[in-house]
């Protein structure tokens, strides 16, 4: 299920950024979207080659690396180096799903696996109307409209939108991640087992035996079920 987490950037990273995307050169979106995606794909794309995009790539790069929550919840193996893309008025992205396997930009053509989807948006939600993700979940379409600087990761094989912009402008990173875990109900346990041994340890003495024992159980189900 779609995960939020607060403030993977501060407030001097949303800034950089956003200065970056105003300087930047920015291409038509339909240019990265693949087959089925172009016929409903209406936005514009921080062309990747150019030199604000990997200046502000670098800065996101840097925030998800020490993310301790991220790396918890996806167990990362590779992270498709960030992207970027804006909506204006009267742009929109249609029910879609992410391709599940994606070209890594800048990498002679290397492949990797996509598990994970993110959106780190880089607009305040007053900025503009409409643009809201729209991630479609078993119990219905979820509405994700979050904080500059705040992150939503969710399956890749979530189907998904972008509502029509009506007013402003949305700009927003996104990238995929492939997990050391392919199989999402290992992650979720690994992650829950994880969550759990941190609050416990919060409140044991230090060297408990419990905590050491379910340490050793974290990292061999880890070591069952990663693939490296």
């Amino acid at each position: 299920m779609p995960v939020h987490m607060e403030k993977i950037l501060n407030p001097d990273e949303i800034s950089e950024c956003r200065r970056l995307l105003d300087e930047g050169r920015w291409i038509d979106g339909r240019e990265t979207a693949g087959i089925q995606a172009v016929h409903v794909k209406k936005n514009r794309q921080l062309d990747p080659e150019c030199e604000k995009a990997a200046e502000a790539r670098k800065i996101v790069a840097a925030a998800l690396g020490r993310n301790l929550l991220l790396r918890s919840l996806a167990l990362p193996r590779l992270i498709c180096p960030p992207m970027f893309n804006r909506y204006e008025t009267g742009m929109t992205y249609g029910a879609h799903v992410d391709n599940s396997v994606q070209i890594i930009p800048g990498s002679n053509g290397q492949m990797m696996r996509a598990d994970l989807s993110a959106t780190l948006f880089l607009s305040e939600p007053e900025e503009y109307d409409g643009g809201d993700l729209e991630l479609e979940t078993n119990a219905g379409t979820e509405q994700v409209r979050l904080p500059a600087g705040d992150l939503i990761i969710y399956p890749t094989t979530m189907i998904h939108s972008v509502a029509v912009v009506t007013r402003g402008v949305r700009l927003a990173s996104f990238f995929w991640i492939q997990s050391l875990v392919p199989e999402a109900s290992c992650r979720a346990i690994l992650f829950d087992l994880d969550r759990a041994i941190i609050d416990l340890r919060s409140r044991t003495k230090e060297g408990d035996p419990a905590i050491l024992t379910l340490t050793n159980s974290y990292h061999n189900l880890l070591r069952k079920w990663c693939e490296i």
